[in-house]
């Protein structure tokens, strides 16, 4: 049988023991921001019925559905004719019936429909798993990731997203992060837009397409547009409204008069000046609108099940694309046969967070470390002594090691160095006897000599 080399799919990682404690690092904080705000944990299985995912995340999304081919023979029940002519979009449904979940909003909602009797309402998750997307790997973005959602149904208040605000800030200062954008907007200012210009059936079409300005810059948007059914004269038309610049104010006072006409666009501006009175209210602060708060018109947010206020990260640190996101979707359970529940919620890139953190050096030093004290093994006989002490240390909550075999003083040293264990213990005969142990900083080289409860104390 032929040797073959081992590889990573494209797209995926493996993380070491030290880039564990980093991510740890960011579940653990981000966890703890969620809590404060009264959520709790939930965890749904890392597949779904297809049907459960498709027609959620528009035509774009559910190219990037990592589908699960049926087990056994799959290609049993596939006439012939969709083979050969290669009719994927009739061919999937007979030869898979499951895929890997690309976000965990969906999942959310299935599970609350599934779960209604035996929840309150307003009910606030959050969720910290990984996902999946047949998508392109590049800098930044993995076909593999972890998302960290939090998400409230059952409450209509716009006092939600104002909270969410606050949470992305008090996340991303507990962070480290000091200079980042939180932009909001709202799809029925979207939906305002495309009904003025007399297009509202092409909504998805329009947002699709301005939700992509970043990338592909004003030109490549106005050739999509007209791809999708849009004429010059409605080009002309969404020009100024896309390039709207100016203080949030004004922005808002613009939109107002544009939109002037159409009674779902002024909701919209309503909705958002009603979060950012929260928002002052909430924090007490209000330059925090001016520093990290953007509302920014050509953010669509790609996703159908949007229906209200909207968001996404950016920090202005590093190069890198979006660190969060989310936005309302007021009728995403209506899809699961629940209608007219309300939902709001944001996610957290947990894989960027970790890139921007790791390249502008902000993982604490204390994180790197996870065994605190090596103990050395110089012969058997001493084992029942160290042992003991191991036992003790760990009963105290000290992460703690005994060197397995009692092998070359040098091998157990290296091996520290290796784990960047940071102390050291040595344990003889003379240590045994007068009950002080010689313990070794290894970062400095200085060796002390401590009794057990001094060790304890010092490790603590």
């Amino acid at each position: 049988m032929a040797t073959v080399k081992p590889s990573l799919a494209k797209g995926t990682r493996d993380f070491s023991p030290s880039e564990m404690i980093k991510r740890n690092y960011i579940f653990d904080t981000l966890k703890a921001v969620f809590k404060k705000y009264g959520y709790n944990e939930i965890q749904t299985p890392s597949f779904e019925n297809l049907t459960t995912l498709t027609g959620k995340y528009g035509d774009e999304g559910d190219k990037l559905i990592f589908k699960i081919l049926k087990s056994g023979d799959y290609l049993d029940k596939a006439p012939d004719n969709l083979l050969q002519e290669r009719a994927l979009n009739e061919l999937i449904p007979l030869i898979s019936n499951k895929a890997l979940r690309y976000d965990l909003t969906v999942p959310f909602a299935r599970y609350v429909v599934m779960h209604q009797n035996e929840i309150s309402l307003p009910f606030k998750r959050f969720q910290v798993q990984p996902v999946w997307r047949a998508d392109k790997p590049q800098r930044g973005r993995y076909r593999e990731f972890y998302q960290c959602d939090v998400d409230v149904v059952g409450s209509t208040s716009l006092l939600n997203e104002a909270e969410f605000i606050l949470i992305y800030q008090e996340a991303f200062e507990r962070f480290g992060l000091k200079d980042f954008n939180i932009k909001i907007n709202n799809r029925k200012i979207l939906s305002g837009i495309a009904e003025i210009i007399g297009k509202p059936e092409l909504i998805v079409d329009m947002t699709v397409a301005i939700d992509k300005l970043d990338k592909i810059g004003l030109e490549g948007v106005n050739k999509e547009l007209l791809e999708r059914g849009f004429t010059e004269a409605d080009l002309d038309l969404l020009k100024p409204i896309v390039l709207l610049e100016g203080s949030n104010e004004e922005k808002l006072a613009a939109l107002k008069s544009i939109l002037a006409n159409s009674l779902v666009g002024l909701k919209g501006i309503a909705e958002i000046e009603e979060v950012f009175d929260y928002i002052i209210k909430l924090s007490g602060d209000t330059t925090l609108l001016t520093r990290i708060v953007d509302l920014d018109i050509t953010l669509a947010r790609g996703l159908n099940y949007y229906t209200g206020c909207i968001f996404e990260v950016k920090t202005n640190e590093v190069a890198m694309g979006s660190i969060g996101g989310g936005g309302r979707y007021d009728d995403l359970t209506g899809m699961f046969g629940l209608k007219d529940l309300t939902g709001v919620g944001v996610s957290f890139g947990a894989d960027r967070i970790y890139d921007v953190l790791e390249e502008l050096n902000l993982f604490p030093a204390n994180k790197a470390d996870s065994t605190k004290l090596l103990i050395i093994n110089f012969d058997k006989q001493l084992e029942t002594y160290t042992l003991g002490l191991l036992n003790k240390l760990r009963k105290e909550n000290i992460a703690v090691e005994l060197y397995a075999a009692p092998v070359k003083l040098k091998k157990q040293m290296s091996y520290a160095d290796g784990k960047r264990i940071p102390y050291v213990l040595l344990v003889g005969e003379e240590e045994v006897s007068s009950g002080q142990l010689s313990l070794k900083d290894m970062e400095s080289g200085e060796q002390v000599k401590v009794t057990e409860n001094e060790l304890i104390q010092k490790l603590r």
